[in-house]
């Protein structure tokens, strides 16, 4: 079977995505195929773990809990801001060399990768394919140090990016021309909605 996101676990109140446009059943928001389980910031911040289909145990990955899902495919859920799937996850990495390997060892090929900067630093992108998400690991292209990596942030793909921007208001930033050609971005103002997660959404 091969390696797929089947959930991400957040540590966030049900209320904060609620307010975000977003449906809950059990606790869990359904994106596509994906599954965000809301496990409440006793856990936390931020995305505190996940689950991947196609694994044979549960073993962290580069330091990120990692559980071996069984998980049947879920119906998604509709959503009042406009989001239909999730588009990539971001895996921040202190040591893209060992990040890489540990993804190797567990059937994960990167795709492609990409040199850019961030906050004036140079930085580089290694794009992976884990069933209909793309996991963009970033790290420097030229340092490495100790620590795990984390998953850092979500862009959720909409079927209208103004419609999308007009449910938020304030809260999120003007739509800009994304990196990938013909698409456009909004990013949220995460932390005045009350969620942990970085969230951005791209047409």
């Amino acid at each position: 079977m091969a390696l797929a996101v089947d959930e991400l676990q957040i540590a966030d109140p049900a209320d904060a995505w609620i307010e975000a446009g977003f449906s809950l059943s059990d606790g869990v928001v359904r994106v596509g195929g994906v599954g965000l389980r809301l496990v409440g910031r006793e856990r936390g911040a931020g995305i505190v773990g996940w689950s991947l289909s196609g694994l044979p145990s549960d073993d962290p990955i580069d330091g990120i809990p990692t559980t071996a899902s069984q998980a049947q495919a879920t119906v998604p859920d509709r959503h009042a801001n406009g989001v239909t799937s999730i588009d990539h996850v971001v895996l921040f990495s202190p040591d893209l060399g060992r990040t890489v390997a540990a993804l190797a060892a567990v059937g994960a090929d990167p795709r492609r990768e990409r040199d850019g900067e961030l906050g004036g630093r140079p930085i580089r992108q290694i794009f992976f394919r884990l069933g209909e998400v793309i996991l963009e690991v970033v790290g420097s292209p030229d340092s490495a140090s100790d620590g795990p990596s984390t998953l850092w942030g979500v862009t959720f793909t909409v079927a209208d990016i103004d419609a999308t921007a007009a449910f938020f208001g304030d809260r999120t930033s003007p739509v800009k021309d994304a990196v990938q050609p013909g698409r456009r971005i909004t990013t949220l103002d995460n932390r005045a909605l009350g969620m942990s997660v970085r969230t951005a959404m791209i047409s």
